[in-house]
């Protein structure tokens, strides 16, 4: 028997290791071979026993994802299907292959698909419980409760004849067979609410004369050292929420008071809770989120962050970083962020640019896929004499997920490729959104900026080229590229979906906006201007007159409606002529962009996340510049080359970052932020031996300048401002 039992382990292995070598054809071939060796050797006797090193078959099939193997153990073997839902605790077993298996069971019967749920449930409310025990390990339990809520959620949703319109699945009132599985889990989160309730009621005890609810610190007094939990619920039965104890005898009230006899290394309380109750928060989400129809959020959990409004975000305030670690929710529902919109703001610009990309990368596979080889049908092939057109035609038809792992350009008939010629694509690219001869934008009042232009029409492919200008900057922002464009302050608020003000109109026309101002700051009582709200405006190379709303011709402005009537005329200008043009363009940066997380900046730091510094600071430059190949920083070429610098005009120093870099901007955080090809990559400068008329020459993917050891400053600059003026196309490849 026992050699019978050491076959089924090891056909299991062999089959499991080479199953990863073949095609998926082949795979599903073995599936059943698998299924049929373990079905003949179990009715031929053969016993369930570990092998030498302690491996099941059950492990080897989880591990494999072979549901309908692990299917044939649990008939044969009952007790392992608990087996099995305690396999999703874990974490060292991959979670897909864990998916794959219960799937496949739960497909099985209505029965078994409700048995899998109940049983899940009971393990996350377990775990849960355990994460709410703050003498428990903290990242164990969160890990272990989240993966067990995730594939509960996935296997809810895939059940036999699994609604989708949310009428039974879930938290509706319905008292449905499939409702009914998470019944365990609403002990856990009658916890969660009671916990924050508790916290509430000390943060307003301890209030004081302070309104600001986040400023308040609560002290924990000292905790006996035997005691093994302080959650305020340990179930002591089925259906019991036990005694709000600390495990130590202490009354909950009692172990969150903020009194002065906190323990010598007493913590706040709201800091060693946060983290927690956020992580079943997430939980709690999760499992209203898969009872409800695709981009929709479940009523109750609105109810719930409505009821526990002031200590989320206390836990916010604390710890912004938890809304990218648990609070997915308000990243994904604009009705509730927009209430922790505010302390998001406050934040650092560094840290939320951190935030966003982050999360912006999060579910690739490599975040640095930009860096790695490519596919040849993958590499985007444009024409330099038609590089606007080319590109546009490329880029609508590639695959937008390849894009946002990565990009590889070649121009038609040249050798190079690499992260100088990305650059260089993006750069050229820019100025070309912006050629006149598209009629897409139009210059600002100042001739800096530009806007949408409302007479775009005259192109009939204006509305494509917006959408493609749109998915060019979202791909630039995306991989941190940045382009050699700037934008009105209003087009940068129509990209975050910031309501634009009378302000923004100054942008294109100066003299309107002052009107505007005046009757802002003025009584129009008595001045028989009679306006109406109804403008005349340009439709399509006509005037017409406009209504600003319903029956706005027979409405006059007064002084109390003056401030709407400014508003609505503002919209009209900056937003309603040009709204397909802003559709457009949304639509294809949001292609690469999702507006929940651009949205964590403001119209001004959107261009510096475009357009990096408007500015080159010579002084950050010099300090974040390195030397190879022979040169130092006090050798005489290097103090020429930077008194050079200084000489020359600021377009040239843009010139010279350009043919150096690739880019003619500096990201935010000045030189120290520049990229290479790989990642951070200082300015380098590389000593180059002297001959007569020898250029300096670059390698954009490394931002190394190769400048020969000239005998003099005056020869060191005729020749950088020759090699700058004629070669800031066309970049040298390393």
């Amino acid at each position: 028997m026992t050699s019978c039992s050491m076959s089924v382990t090891w056909m299991l292995r062999m089959r499991w290791g080479r199953q990863h070598c073949m095609s998926p054809a082949r795979m599903g071939t073995k599936r059943h071979g698998q299924r049929d060796t373990a079905q003949i050797l179990l009715l031929r006797g053969a016993k369930y026993l570990p092998d030498k090193n302690g491996v099941t078959p059950l492990d080897l099939c989880v591990q494999g994802g072979y549901g309908e193997t692990c299917e044939v153990l649990i008939q044969h073997h009952p007790r392992l299907f608990q087996t099995i839902v305690q396999m999703t605790q874990n974490e060292d077993l991959r979670e897909n292959m864990l998916r794959q298996v219960l799937e496949h069971l739960s497909q099985q019967s209505e029965s078994q698909y409700l048995k899998i749920l109940t049983s899940l449930a009971e393990v996350a409310t377990t775990n849960g419980h355990k994460l709410l025990s703050l003498s428990s390990n903290y990242d164990a339990q969160m890990k272990s409760l989240l993966r067990i809520v995730r594939i509960f959620c996935h296997v809810f949703r895939i059940g036999p004849s699994s609604p989708s319109n949310g009428i039974d699945m879930g938290y509706n009132g319905n008292k449905t067979p499939r409702s009914q599985v998470f019944k365990p889990l609403e002990l856990l989160w009658h916890s969660l609410d009671e916990w924050l309730v508790l916290i509430a009621t000390e943060l307003m005890k301890n209030k004081k004369d302070s309104t600001d609810i986040t400023s308040i610190l609560l002290k924990q007094k000292g905790q006996d050292p035997g005691a093994t939990s302080i959650s305020p619920f340990e179930p002591s039965g089925p259906g019991s929420c036990g005694n709000l104890s600390t495990g130590a005898g202490e009354s909950q009230p009692d172990a969150l008071a903020g009194s002065q006899e906190a323990s010598a290394d007493g913590q706040d309380v709201v800091a060693m809770t946060a983290n927690r109750l956020s992580a079943v928060i997430q939980a709690f989400y999760m499992c209203c989120s898969c009872q409800m129809p695709p981009g929709m959020t479940s009523p109750r959990f609105i109810e719930f962050v409505c009821k526990h409004d002031e200590v989320l975000k206390c836990f916010v305030n604390r710890n912004p970083k938890i809304i990218f670690d648990h609070f997915h929710f308000l990243l994904e529902c604009p009705e509730l962020m927009s209430r922790f919109m505010h302390i998001i703001k406050a934040q650092p610009f560094k840290d939320r640019c951190e935030w966003f990309y982050e999360h912006l990368h999060s579910g690739q596979p490599d975040s640095d896929m930009v860096h790695r080889p490519v596919n040849e049908n993958d590499i985007l092939l444009v024409h330099r004499d038609s590089i606007f057109r080319s590109s546009c035609e490329i880029v609508s038809k590639a695959n937008c997920a390849k894009l946002k792992q990565g990009i590889a350009v070649r121009f038609h008939g040249e050798e190079g490729m690499g992260q100088g010629v990305v650059r260089e694509w993006f750069d050229i690219l820019s100025n070309e959104i912006v050629n006149p001869d598209y009629a897409l934008f139009t210059q600002s009042a100042d001739g800096t900026t530009f806007q949408p232009n409302s007479n775009s029409y005259v192109n009939p492919d204006h509305l494509n080229y917006f959408r493609f200008a749109g998915q060019i900057l979202g791909l630039a922002l995306n991989h941190r590229q940045l382009v050699n464009i700037y934008f009105t302050r209003s087009f940068y608020k129509h990209i975050l979906g910031i309501p634009v003000n009378y302000q923004d109109v100054a942008s294109i026309d100066p003299e309107y906006a002052k009107n505007l101002q005046w009757i802002l700051d003025n009584d129009i009582s008595d001045l028989g201007l009679e306006l109406t709200f109804s403008v005349e405006t340009d439709v399509f190379g006509a005037m017409e007159e406009v209504p600003l709303k319903p029956g706005g011709g027979s409405i006059l402005v007064t002084q109390n409606n003056k401030a709407e009537y400014v508003q609505l005329v503002t919209e009209l200008r900056m937003t309603r002529a040009i709204q397909p043009q802003i559709n457009a363009f949304l639509q294809g940066f949001h292609m690469f962009i999702p507006p929940s997380l651009i949205q964590l900046f403001d119209e001004y730091e959107l261009e510096l996340l475009l357009s990096g510094m408007p500015e080159i600071d010579v002084n950050d430059w010099i300090k974040n510049t390195e030397y190879t190949s022979g040169y130092e920083r006090e050798d005489p070429v290097i103090q020429w080359f930077w008194e050079v610098v200084e000489d020359i005009t600021q377009e040239e120093r843009v010139l010279l970052l350009q043919f150096v870099t690739g880019s003619s901007r500096v990201p935010h955080g000045g030189f120290a932020n520049i990229m290479g090809g790989s990642g951070l990559q200082n300015f380098t400068i590389a000593a180059v031996p002297y001959t007569p008329n020898l250029l300096p020459t670059s390698s954009t993917c490394i931002n190394m300048l190769k400048l020969p050891e000239y005998p003099s400053k005056e020869i060191l600059k005729d020749r950088l401002l020759v090699a700058l003026h004629c070669g800031s196309y066309g970049y040298t490849m390393a």
